[in-house]
């Protein structure tokens, strides 16, 4: 694609990348066969072509966002299924996070956009208020019908049924190994998740002792930065990515830090991405090492070698979350891992496509989200599974609140075949 960017224009990195980006993009629409919002809308302006128009046409002329640029920008789920499928290499991530820190600059929302938008940025990345947040959804839940908003009444359903107590896990502390030591490694506790549930911690730490390693709940790690990040929120987002990165540098300067691993797959393709964010930063050096130790936790299980476990009596359909199969390219290691510890493995038609949880998106965009949604329930169900699989807690509730099937984190069943407890989604109430 050719670009006119000006030589100033072009001394901003963030200008200077997008220009980048532009220019590999040969407009060849491929990534419209597997874009899930121009699979739901049926419109170009809704599939990563056409966004890339909308944004070229912004950033070139250097105008303020307007009102149907930023319609079909915050309609994309950011799934990033259109750079698994593109030929020429598009860094379609990059773009759309700087076309959104650009609209959040240059664009004024109505009020009850930036409303929900402020309160979603500072709810939702700090859990003790995320926790209130949620019980307040639980009590409002039955009066959701007289809400005039369809993004508050999916705010409502949010909540699960039950609220898990806060695990003393998540404290900042260290796990010796069981046996002897392998690794030393940094645990991302997220932020969302600990509110919602602490059984995936709690599994990552007992497998992760089990195999020799240990592990750090290190002090001062906090929110990843993503949920606000993709709302182009940069200085909240940079600030978040800051204290993890300093925190986890601490550890390493410490006492030696082998890999931070990650089990919301979601944090783990905004972690990854830190050496770029900070590019231009003086935490650039820092911010790269830490990209370069984060490991889902899948990596770092296929690392250290999964004990062969016996086969067992159960049907797993594993949902490949897109940040993991797309944002970070992950997409064997965790089917791998449940077919080594005993389980029958079985996977969705359209296994590519988003659920469309997408961090806040199901809260902001409600309606297309409700649509994947029950696309992905219906291809999932179609296997017969008896327990659903994934590897971000996203998707996890998403689906989850669609279908009768159990839904566990695939580290909560890896745990399970090597000694851990029994998942509580697969108990009898």
């Amino acid at each position: 694609m050719q670009t006119h960017f000006s030589p100033e224009q072009l001394k901003d990195p963030a200008i200077q990348r997008s220009n980048e980006i532009l220019r590999t993009c040969v407009h060849c629409g491929f990534c419209t066969a597997t874009c899930p919002t121009y699979q739901v809308l049926g419109d170009e302006l809704d599939s990563p072509r056409g966004r890339i128009y909308l944004i070229k046409d912004m950033l070139e002329n250097n105008r303020p966002a307007d009102e149907k640029t930023v319609k079909h920008i915050d309609r994309c789920l950011s799934c990033l299924a259109c750079m698994t499928t593109c030929p020429s290499g598009v860094h379609y991530m990059h773009l759309v996070d700087n076309a959104r820190e650009y609209i959040e600059k240059t664009y004024k929302r109505p009020f009850t956009d930036r409303a929900l938008r402020w309160v979603l940025a500072q709810i939702i990345p700090h859990p003790t208020r995320f926790r209130l947040a949620l019980l307040g959804a639980k009590i409002g839940r039955p009066f959701a019908f007289l809400m005039p908003d369809a993004r508050l009444r999916a705010m409502l359903a949010m909540a699960p049924k039950t609220i898990p107590p806060v695990s003393r896990n998540d404290d900042p502390q260290s796990f010796a190994p069981e046996g002897k030591p392998k690794m030393r490694v940094a645990l991302m506790t997220g932020c969302a998740q600990k509110a919602l549930n602490t059984d995936i911690n709690d599994a990552t730490i007992r497998i992760l002792q089990r195999l020799g390693c240990e592990v750090v709940v290190a002090k001062g790690m906090g929110c990843c930065g993503a949920l606000t990040h993709h709302m182009g929120k940069a200085d909240q987002s940079h600030s978040s990515a800051a204290a993890n990165i300093n925190a986890w540098m601490a550890e390493k300067r410490a006492g030696g830090l082998d890999a931070v691993v990650i089990n919301t797959s979601g944090c783990g393709t905004t972690i990854k991405d830190y050496g770029h964010m900070f590019r231009n930063d003086p935490l650039a050096a820092d911010a790269a090492a830490v990209s370069g130790m984060a490991m889902d936790i899948s990596e770092l299980l296929i690392k250290i070698g999964l004990p062969e476990g016996a086969p067992k009596d159960l049907k797993v359909a594993y949902h490949a979350a897109c940040s993991l199969q797309h944002g970070q390219q992950i997409k064997t290691y965790p089917k791998d891992l449940l077919k080594r510890a005993g389980f029958t493995v079985v996977e969705p038609a359209d296994s590519h496509l988003c659920c469309g949880s997408a961090g806040t998106y199901n809260l902001l965009q409600p309606e297309i989200s409700q649509q994947l949604k029950a696309r992905k329930v219906q291809t999932l169900e179609a296997k017969a599974p008896d327990i659903i699989a994934a590897g971000n807690i996203g998707c996890m509730m998403q689906i989850g609140s669609g279908t009768k099937t159990p839904i566990v984190h695939t580290v909560e069943l890896l745990d399970w075949a090597t000694g851990g407890p029994k998942p509580k989604a697969l108990m009898q109430d």
